[in-house]
């Protein structure tokens, strides 16, 4: 089994919608690192991802979701592109099952 995942439709699509409004931001309103920029790009252009970025996606989300608290949360804020970027609620859920499944289960010996 390949140990990277091709995002699906909907996270590209999520991914899309982060880019161009981060774009129409001005800029210091713009959201997303340069690793965030990259990663964006990566699931807008639908490329495989690695296990080891799908648990860094999954780590992001965790440490992000206080960022739904915030001003202009579901409009533009930095925190709200970003999300976009890294595939928005979809990438989460989607991130959450490719680590699932592209995980070995540990090896357990049976008697």
């Amino acid at each position: 089994m390949p140990k990277s995942a091709t995002p699906p439709d909907a996270v590209a699509a999520a991914a899309r919608r982060g880019l161009e409004l981060r774009a129409k931001q001005a800029p210091s309103n713009r959201g997303g690192t340069e690793i965030g920029i990259r990663r964006a790009a990566q699931l807008a252009n639908q490329e495989p991802v690695s296990l080891s970025t799908l648990k860094r996606m999954v780590s992001f989300f965790a440490r992000h979701e206080v960022d739904k608290q915030g001003e202009g949360w579901g409009v533009d804020s930095k925190g709200y592109q970003t999300w976009l970027m890294w595939g928005g609620n979809v990438g989460r859920a989607w991130a959450k099952r490719m680590v699932l499944k592209l995980t070995p289960a540990p090896n357990v010996p049976y008697n």
